[in-house]
């Protein structure tokens, strides 16, 4: 029994079920196979909202958990800044790539390059050599801190 992107779901499964097969059965295709070593990234999805990738864990282990993918995440204004700085290529990183850099901005909010580029690290792609995701990483930040500020200054508070 698990909580897929906000819908409750309870079936029988089979003990040596990876949780990546479990959430692609469940339409969650953006969650990607890429290595079956747990290095590539193409299969993060949030457990309990925190980063895990999914080839890697037992889906019987995510009984009585919230599991979300980035199906569950379209709202989130940062995945349009991807295609904005050029780092959509070919498309298949990009899944695991924005869901790391979700991670990111959850747990620090004003990441400098270097952190940047360590939550990019654990991310596979071919295409790109990361600088376009790099690049719209700075650019959300840049434009949800000029967002922020502005609030700020409206509601009579510093920056």
């Amino acid at each position: 029994s698990i909580v897929l992107n906000g819908k409750k779901i309870q079936e029988e499964i089979e003990p040596d079920l990876l949780l990546i097969d479990f959430v692609r059965k469940h339409g969650c295709k953006s969650v990607k196979r890429g290595c079956e070593t747990s290095g590539c990234g193409l299969c993060t999805v949030f457990l309990d909202d925190k980063p895990v990738l999914s080839c890697s864990i037992l889906a019987a282990r995510v009984d009585g958990h919230k599991v979300t993918t980035l199906e569950g995440l379209k709202e989130e204004e940062f995945i349009g800044f991807i295609a904005d700085q050029g780092a959509e290529q070919c498309g298949f990183c990009n899944p695991g790539m924005i869901m790391n850099a979700l991670a990111l901005f959850r747990e620090n909010e004003f990441p400098n390059e270097e952190e940047i580029k360590e939550y990019l690290a654990g991310n596979l792609c071919r295409c790109t050599g990361y600088m376009g995701q790099l690049r719209a990483i700075q650019k959300y930040m840049e434009v949800r801190n000029t967002a922020v500020n502005i609030t700020v200054k409206k509601m009579g508070g510093e920056e």
